[in-house]
């Protein structure tokens, strides 16, 4: 254990001088933080200095760069991380800054002297950045992150699908009430220690969010998500889809995508078949705006403006479905569902129902 020097002693007690706080700690007890103790007369840093290689010599548990990949392909390593690299977990603070750090290690790298300072930061000052792996809406971005009513964090700009939270920071742990402070030092102990959470979003969704384990949104724990946005899934599933339909929609609310139109089908050779889709057209095959996020079809709200929606434009005879005014579930169903191409004469017939742009199966995907 690392022990830090006493410089106040009181009534038996040890005053803790590792961050403002102050604490004056009894023998056998701990500060505020649960970080230093008072361990005969002598202050230590509850947690060991963790050191990666101490902790695989020792059976500990580390997470693995690659583990599926043979041992003689690249590691990862960067910055010569099999000689020590000291992670600065459990080395204590240099509270109020003029102190000494508490580890300063030296070594030589191609020839020059190095020298890492290594330190803690004060609890007051952390954060988790938390990802979501869910498509459901969970909340307008900004919104609040509660936990026991009290605001945590909030809703981050979403990054390549999953949802994201910022949570913590001294505007919370310290700039609110005491209870904020204390609910929100406590939900990111739980969260690091892989403790269930459960959060609200103010406007939006209630889950429970544990560490490693798939997310419970409204009640539900999730299974999948999407591989990707509309052009993205294209750009993977392309070759597959060539040889089963003449058109593929992916309707997204970041990109949506249209295969004929798409690079991928371009370079696929896949004729086109005149489906336009009415949105701002990015570059060919990639849209944006033309659904919003929600918690309908694959997760997306249509557009009901007329400014922004409407039907796909047909130019060359095959029809699509309309999404103006939005989708209930059965319509958003029968989207789903793929047909023939019309024959001659047969507008009566899909007169009264939206068609799909099939070869020649009508299964439900």
């Amino acid at each position: 254990m690392v022990k830090q020097a006493v410089e106040v002693a009181e009534n038996g007690k040890i005053r803790c001088d590792a961050c403002p706080v102050m604490c004056y700690i009894a023998e056998g007890r701990s500060g505020a933080c649960d970080r230093y103790a008072n361990e005969g007369g002598e202050l230590i840093r509850v947690d060991p200095l963790t050191i990666i290689e101490g902790t695989v010599s020792s059976g500990g548990k580390i997470v693995p760069f690659m583990p599926d990949h043979p041992e003689d392909e690249w590691n990862g390593d960067l910055v010569q991380a099999r000689k020590p690299f000291i992670t600065a977990v459990g080395a204590g603070t240099t509270y109020p800054d003029y102190k000494p750090a508490p580890f300063i290690v030296s070594q030589k790298q191609n020839g020059v002297d190095m020298v890492t300072v290594v330190t803690e930061g004060i609890f007051s000052y952390c954060g988790a950045k938390v990802k979501i792996d869910t498509d459901r809406y969970l909340g307008p971005e900004a919104a609040p992150v509660r936990v026991d009513g009290e605001q945590v964090g909030h809703v981050m700009t979403a990054e390549y699908g999953s949802q994201m939270l910022s949570l913590g920071g001294v505007h919370h742990l310290t700039g609110g009430s005491k209870k904020e402070g204390r609910v929100t030092c406590d939900t990111l102990l739980k969260l690091c220690n892989r403790e269930a959470v459960e959060m609200t979003i103010d406007g939006g969704a209630t889950m429970v969010v544990t560490a490693g384990k798939a997310p419970v949104i409204n009640g539900v724990e999730e299974h999948r998500m999407r591989v990707g946005c509309g052009s993205a899934t294209i750009g993977m599933f392309a070759k597959q889809w060539k040889e089963l339909v003449e058109e593929v929609v992916v309707v997204d609310d970041h990109i949506t995508g249209v295969l004929s139109e798409h690079q991928a089908g371009k370079l696929l050779h896949i004729p086109p078949t005149g489906i336009k889709i009415k949105g701002r057209r990015s570059t060919p095959g990639r849209y944006f705006q033309v659904a919003e996020t929600g918690n309908r079809l694959g997760r997306h709200q249509y557009r009901r403006s007329a400014d922004h929606s409407g039907r796909f434009r047909s130019e060359g005879g095959l029809s699509g479905p309309s999404h103006a005014d939005g989708l209930d579930d059965g319509r958003a169903e029968r989207l789903l569902r793929a047909g023939r191409k019309p024959e001659a004469g047969a507008s009566d017939r899909r007169a009264g129902r939206h068609q799909g742009f099939g070869r020649d199966h009508r299964r439900e995907l």
